[in-house]
Parts: C-alpha cells; structure tokens; sequence
C-alpha cells in the first residue's frame, strides 16, 4: 500500500463539535487530544515517516481570552506532560515549528523539553505547529536570507527555492504528500503555504473530536488512488 512519506492535518471542528453537545468550547479541544492520539498511534503502524499538526496559529490570538488561555496555558501542556512517556515509547519524536519566542515562558518550556527528551526517536516525527502562520513563516525566512545577504554570507542572485526553503521552520522535512482537513472547510487556513505547494489535499465532514483511524485510513485510501503530476502530464499521456 503506498503510504504518505508526511501527512498534514488542520485539526479542525473541535468548538462545532463541543457546541452541538452543549458543552464548552474547550470540552471540543480536550476531545480533539484524544482524536490525535489515535491518529499518531495509526500513522507509527502505517510507516508514515512524519505527522505535521496545526495546533495554534497566530491568528487564534484573536480568539476569547479564556479559550486561548485554556489552548495554551491548561490543554497543551497538559497534553504534552501527560502523554510525552508514551510517545516516548512509541518512538515518536517531537519537534515544534512556530514563533516560539512569542509564547508564554513555561509553554515554551515544556514544547522544547518534549522536543529534546524524544530527539532520538526515530519511528514518527510528530510536528507541532505552534504559534504558525503560512505567511508569517515566509516573511521570517525572507528576513533571514535579507540579514545574512546584508553581512555578504549570502548572494541575492544564488537565492533558489531550495535555499529559501532551508530557512523555512520546516527546513529539512520533506514536503507534505497529504493534507488532510476535517470539518468539510474548502481553505488550507495560512498553514504551510509554501510546502503545500503540490500536496494532494483530502476534506472530510467529520469532525475532528471524531475523526479517528477508519478516517485516517480513508484519507491514506484516497492518496493512494491519486496520480500526483506536480505540473505535469499524466504518465499514459507522455510519449
């Protein structure tokens, strides 16, 4: 079975769901942990060499204050705190993308622990997008080739896309081969804008609190039906 060498996911849908119950938005985001888990266990079994997941993005600062604070300061340390052991266990490596800098003191903390005490598991990277932005990702690396073209260590007309893409938070993943974004939104929501380029996307109703293995194996199904072209012919159309 062809599988994606890296899969993305918006995980979205978790206050729809929480508000179709009638239960706080944050009950929607506790839920959407557990959906994760499931997610990263299916992607270890499938071989899938690395999961890419939009936790935070910088526009979710705009946000009510105590959903931000519940994201930030109560569910994701929790969340890396209580399952970092297993992940651990599972050969999963954790690594964080993001404006770092721009997260409260102990968050950072505890994203750049999880990330150093799982840097020699080698099964699944679990990349965590943290205080991202697409745009806001582009604009950082311009302004690093910019400095490093200023001090002469760098010469403005050797700047190819793979020089720029080195500067990009991802440096050194590869591309998404699958994105995949539940709640049935048709926008990748400033996420990756750049990798995203020629990756093949996958939208599903399901919410996130509810999207699980079977979905994760439909998506996985769907890729590998598909005939990825990255801007050319269909292989029975070149002569």
């Amino acid at each position: 079975m062809k599988v994606p060498r890296h899969i993305a996911v918006i995980m979205d849908g978790n206050g729809r769901w929480a508000q179709s119950r009638g239960l706080p938005r944050t009950a929607g985001h506790q839920a959407g942990v557990r959906a994760l888990r499931e997610v990263v266990e299916a992607c270890v079994e499938l071989g899938v060499e690395v999961l890419t997941i939009f936790a935070f993005s910088t526009e979710n600062w705009r946000r009510p204050g105590g959903e931000v604070q519940a994201l930030l300061f109560e569910l994701l340390p929790r969340a890396l705190e209580e399952h970092l052991e297993e992940l651990r266990s599972r050969g999963v490596r954790v690594e964080v993308i993001g404006d770092l800098q721009g997260l409260p003191e102990t968050v950072r903390r505890l994203c750049l622990e999880a990330v150093e005490k799982t840097r020699s598991n080698s099964r699944l990277r679990l990349v965590v997008a943290v205080n991202y932005g697409g745009r806001q990702d582009i604009v950082q690396a311009a302004r690093s080739l910019a400095r490093e073209a200023r001090e002469g260590r760098v010469n403005p007309e050797e700047i190819d896309e793979g020089l720029f893409a080195s500067r990009l938070y991802t440096a050194g993943l590869p591309d998404p081969d699958l994105l995949i974004r539940p709640g049935g939104e048709m926008r990748v929501s400033n996420f990756l804008l750049w990798q995203l380029a020629y990756t093949e996307i996958w939208v599903t109703p399901v919410l996130w609190p509810d999207f699980g293995r079977r979905e994760l194996l439909e998506a996985v199904d769907a890729y590998r039906k598909r005939e990825r072209r990255f801007g050319g012919l269909p292989a029975r159309n070149v002569c």
